[in-house]
């Protein structure tokens, strides 16, 4: 499983960076860079309220990857050993990305 580093704040399942589900999708199925993917998996926090998950945040996840492109992508699944999820103030799920996306279209 690859270490997930998440800097979206706003996202209910932000725990201190990590995420508290165990596993997340990344979409971006036609994506050629970075900022054509996101984090299917992102839900706006309202107020000050974390998420009813009774999982731990932990810093590694599953990850469900649509952007079929990117390099990591292994019959979509992430083998990425990291990977960074990023769009700090994000409101909704496409002002995320996975920052790890790397384009091994010809």
């Amino acid at each position: 499983m690859p270490e997930l580093r998440c800097t979206v704040q706003t996202c209910t399942h932000n725990k201190n960076f990590y995420c508290d589900l165990d596993g997340i999708v990344v979409g971006g199925n036609s994506a050629k860079r970075a900022e054509e993917t996101c984090c299917d998996s992102f839900e706006e926090r309202k107020g000050d309220s974390y998420s009813n998950v009774t999982g731990e945040a932990s810093p590694t996840s599953t990850i469900d990857c649509k952007a079929t492109d990117c390099t990591y992508n292994n019959e979509c699944k992430c083998h990425a050993g990291k990977i960074s999820v990023e769009g700090s103030s994000a409101c909704h799920c496409d002002q995320t990305e996975c920052a790890t996306f790397t384009c091994g279209c010809k």
